[in-house]
């Protein structure tokens, strides 16, 4: 029988950099949270035998390459334990859709050719309609399922903010939101709609928040 979840103390919830040693954990949170997301559902073809496998080396080649390139990512933790992730690029046009020779090779041999096409113009079509020229973008994000719908979220919104704040070279925040009931909490963080897009069979929206609202 499945126990409720406990709430976590609030008292000992911060935000912070990730480490090394927590990369694991966040490729595995963040693989979670997408496991039913209908944009990496279609990319990495659901209705074929291995989309676990391809999904979960997906995520980690990504979180892998942002921790090698020095991208942003940022963890909600109760002590040390990870509780929430999210991924940004920084506002600097060396780290684009494309990446490096070396994500594109590892992302063919683990999620395969139609995956990987796919993503790179997923992120090509969203970064065409932002509407800035240097500016943080929010890849991925998630809340451990055991602790959804208890703040976390907006904890991680806060300091996700926060970065946004502090970086003067940046215009704001870009984010591609596929599933209608995230929606209401990019609104609430101030993001604005900037276009609705379609992938395949899955239509999305690109939202943009700037720095100074």
């Amino acid at each position: 029988m499945k126990t409720a979840n406990v709430m976590p103390n609030l008292e000992k919830i911060k935000a912070a950099y990730l480490g090394a040693d927590d990369l694991k954990v966040a490729a595995s949170l963040l693989y979670k949270a997408y496991l039913d997301d209908p944009l990496f559902m279609e990319i990495f073809q659901i209705n074929k035998e291995g989309y676990e496998a391809r999904l979960r080396s997906a995520i980690k080649e990504e979180i892998n390459t942002y921790w090698d390139a020095s991208q942003s990512l940022i963890g909600i933790y109760e002590d040390d334990r990870l509780l929430a992730v999210s991924c940004l690029t920084l506002p600097d046009t060396t780290f684009g859709a494309g990446k490096f020779w070396h994500w594109r090779l590892k992302m063919l041999l683990t999620a395969g050719y139609f995956g990987t096409k796919q993503m790179i113009a997923k992120e090509e079509t969203v970064r065409e309609k932002i509407p800035a020229q240097n500016y943080h973008m929010l890849s991925l994000i998630g809340v451990h399922p055991d602790y959804q719908d208890m703040g976390l979220g907006h904890a991680l919104m806060s300091a996700i903010l926060g970065l946004l704040i502090d970086d003067e070279t940046s215009q704001g925040i870009g984010v591609l939101v596929t599933l209608p009931k995230c929606l209401s909490f990019f609104e609430a963080g101030g993001f604005k709609l900037v276009e609705d897009i379609t992938a395949g069979d899955i239509k999305g929206k690109v939202m943009f928040r700037p720095r100074k609202p």
